[in-house]
């Protein structure tokens, strides 16, 4: 293929993407369909200078770069570059079809000077130069597993299955492609002719498994069906010869992004880091540090003298750097130090137990993260006690987080894992040229939730669970037959099924209930053995956005001790049944290479934006049990006991399910369990949520007298019933057996009905009203 390095600026309103789908679905190597033409994401060398510089020191090192370029925006940039690829095109009203060289060879032929100057070789529309009709893309290519693309070889394919026999290409092939009326028809719908020497042919058969290594067979080689080896995002060709599969243009096969993501934690995320990053002088120092070590290499410099010229720099460029930002030069020499060794290599990729601990740590709590000022990470740590929930350890609010995604490479006809880029294999293409330092990119900023779960719990549940070992081991065998197990051995544990499982539920049901939509949602899980180095039983469920200041709250919200146990409770429970079940629970292999058992799109399955694993390495039965063995799933004593959602002693505070006394016709359905707790969590709990001045005053007043001091403990988030309303009501506090209820602002319908059935309400808002100290005075 010629190299044609010509660049022509097109309209940036028409031919634009945003950032994330230039490295994720719109990414190097894929087709964009813009209103006027069909284009190929072009290779990262051809927009090097439109581009602006993000870091991640961990992944950067992981990757072996040195930063991450991500498209610019603006009208004064020229963009990202394209290359033409589907090639071939044809005129809807004269039929005639050629690829764009003659098409443009035309335009350029008949047009007058000023159009061929507005549109020159086509590049802003395409049209037929005869009829001036708009001409329309071919709507199949050929692709092959070895991560090539090419267009489909129509005029072989009009010779070798023309109708009277095959024919011999001619000299000067010219295609007309029309179509049938008859929408039935299909393939044998569609018919290619060459007008010069009349062959003619429909696609029939163009989809069949191996149809071009028959033709090929029967013909003795004679047109050659096998794959040209194209890259037309470099505009190159390679050796490939195997013979690649017929697909849609708009088919998922044809395209699978390679990704790698991290999340920036402490130290990375301090708020001096990134302003080092953004300094010119650091990318000074690091220029001279990287031509001296060149230079050490080729004349084997003493280590003394290496070190004594680095350590010179260090501190030329710390007082330098510092100057320019704003710090002090002991600060910024510290950073630059730790970013010396950023030549070294990691030996392990962002998937790795080695990765994830560092973020598990930073996420949990147990990593250090006080004396600096952390600009892309805020964790607030919250009581586990006031949750409720069994089995997990500690919750954490993530109220701000930035993630760098990568984009790697892509594969064609299978996806490909981002942790076998390491490793030798024909399926990646890799979108880096060797000496290139950079991979495309872009930031994200978010929130989300943490939750790390009992490690005791879990061991315990898996320890002799011969029901749970066989649907490991079913899906362990259906994994090590797939294609993506031949080429990545992993082992499958119950804790990752079960982490994963849970995750999706959680997904599923926080996008209800704080109406994000469910694909802005995603998943990080922390799976570690003692073996592997590293015990961690978490889950990070996140959202991320573009903007640089993240999303509003809404996630962290739900993860408050006042609304994330209900969010849990009804996420498990309703994973209990599945529309498609029993089909679905008793299933022994379903999705892509059988690698889910009770999971399907009507109860785990996700957005695939959502999900680490590609929706695979999913089972509700090892969560909640399947209809043949409840005692399977893991909350099975909570989904099918006599306790319910009673706590596990000793880990978490419990739900409890009062009666109603007499004197009041309410009945109380479920609530938290206070009484583990101290009387000043009920105020301070007031305190926070109130949103009103009355609230506040009263919650104030209740501290100052001890109003609560020796009175029995309430259920928190009460959920109750009355006679004649088939709704279920809730409070914010019930105390059932003294017929009180607290009532927050916006609880006023519930208030009403609890009242007019014979309880004694106290309503935050009317503050310090004579009904409300009456009732609180009055207490046991």
């Amino acid at each position: 293929m010629a190299k044609h390095t010509e660049k022509i600026r097109l309209n940036v309103t028409s031919h634009s993407v945003r950032a994330s789908q230039a490295v994720l679905q719109y990414g190097v190597g894929a087709m964009v369909d813009f209103p006027s033409q069909t284009l190929m994401t072009a290779a990262p060398e051809y927009w090097n200078d439109q581009i602006v510089r993000i870091h991640d020191e961990r992944l950067e090192k992981s990757l072996g770069v040195r930063y991450f370029g991500m498209p610019a925006g603006g009208k004064n940039r020229d963009g990202i570059a394209y290359a033409r690829f589907p090639e071939w095109y044809f005129c809807p009203k004269c039929r005639r079809f050629q690829p764009l060289s003659q098409w443009i060879a035309e335009f350029n032929k008949g047009a007058k000077e000023k159009e061929k100057t507005a549109n020159r070789n086509m590049s802003r529309r395409l049209y037929c130069p005869k009829d001036h009709v708009e001409l329309v893309v071919a709507r199949i290519v050929t692709a092959c597993a070895h991560g090539h693309i090419n267009d489909f070889p129509w005029v072989k394919w009009v010779h070798a299955k023309n109708f009277g026999g095959a024919k011999d290409i001619c000299g000067n092939p010219k295609l007309t492609f029309t179509t049938s009326p008859m929408a039935s028809e299909g393939l044998e719908g569609l018919s290619i002719k060459c007008t010069t020497c009349n062959a003619s042919a429909t696609l029939k058969d163009a989809f069949n498994e191996g149809e071009f290594a028959r033709l090929d067979d029967k013909f003795g080689g004679k047109y050659d069906f096998s794959c040209d080896g194209g890259h037309p995002w470099k505009n190159e060709k390679e050796g490939c010869g195997i013979y690649p599969k017929v697909l849609q243009r708009g088919s998922s096969s044809v395209y699978f992004p390679v990704t790698a993501s991290s999340l920036v934690i402490p130290p990375f995320s301090d708020i001096i880091n990134s302003r080092i990053e953004d300094s010119s002088l650091y990318e000074e120092f690091r220029t001279k540090i990287e031509a001296f070590m060149e230079m050490k290499k080729a004349m084997g410099l003493p280590e003394e003298q290496v070190d004594n010229y680095i350590q010179g720099k260090l501190d030329e460029y710390a007082k330098k750097i510092g100057d320019n930002i704003g710090c002090r030069a002991e600060q910024v020499r510290e950073i630059l130090s730790r970013r010396m060794s950023e030549h070294e290599e990691l030996n392990y990729d962002t998937g790795s137990i080695e990765y994830r601990s560092a973020e598990f740590d930073a996420l949990s709590g147990r990593a250090s993260v006080t004396g600096t000022q952390y600009d892309d990470f805020k964790r607030v740590g919250t009581d586990i006690k006031k949750y409720g929930i069994p089995f997990v350890k500690s919750i954490s609010l993530i109220e701000k987080i930035r993630e760098v995604q990568v984009m790697l490479g892509f594969s064609r006809i299978t996806p490909f894992p981002a942790s076998l880029i390491s490793g030798a294999s024909y399926n990646f293409v890799n979108i880096k040229k060797k000496d290139d330092d950079w991979y495309p990119g872009y930031n994200v900023y978010g929130e989300g939730i943490f939750i790390e779960f009992d490690e005791d719990f879990i061991n315990a549940w898996r320890s002799g669970n011969a029901a749970l070992e066989r649907r490991v081991n079913t899906l362990q065998e259906n994994y090590d037959k797939s294609f993506l197990g031949s080429q990545n051995p992993r082992k499958i544990s119950g804790k990752f099924l079960l982490l994963h499982t849970i995750s999706h539920l959680l997904i599923k049901q926080l996008s209800f209930e704080c109406g994000y939509n469910i694909s802005s949602l995603k998943e990080r899980i922390y799976c570690g053995e003692a073996a592997d180095g590293k015990e961690m039983a978490g889950i990070l469920i996140y959202t991320a956005s573009g903007d640089s200041e993240g999303t509003l709250g809404g996630l962290v919200r739900q993860g408050r001790y006042d609304t994330f146990p209900g969010i849990y409770k009804k996420a498990i429970e309703s994973a209990v049944i599945c529309s498609n079940d029993p089909v679905c629970s008793l299933s022994n292999g379903q999705g892509r290479d059988s690698l889910n058992l009770a999971a399907c799109y009507s109860c785990c399955l996700l957005p695939e934006t959502c999900c680490e694993e590609f929706n695979v390495f999913l089972d509700r039965g090892v969560a909640v049990g399947t209809y043949d063995n409840k005692k399977l799933g893991f909350f099975h004593e909570q989904l099918y006991g006599r306790d319910g959602w009673k706590s596990v002693p000793g880990k978490t505070a419990s739900a409890r399910t009062d009666k109603k006394k007499d004197g009041s016709s309410v009945t109380v359905i479920s609530g938290t369990d206070m009484s583990g707790e101290d009387w000043t969590s009920v105020t301070s709990d007031i305190s926070q949520f109130a949103e009103t001045d009355g609230e506040r005053e009263l919650a104030d007043w209740i501290a100052e007298n001890r109003a609560f001091e020796g009175k029995r403990m309430p259920l928190r988030n009460a959920k109750f019933s009355v006679p004649g309303n088939p709704d279920t009501l809730e409070c914010d506090y019930c105390w059932s057996d003294q017929q009180i209820m607290y009532f927050a602002s916006g609880q006023e319908d519930a208030m009403k009905a609890a009242m007019n059935n014979g309880v004694k309400c106290i309503y935050g808002p009317n503050g310090l009203s004579e009904d409300n100290k009456k009732i609180i005075k009055g207490m046991k």
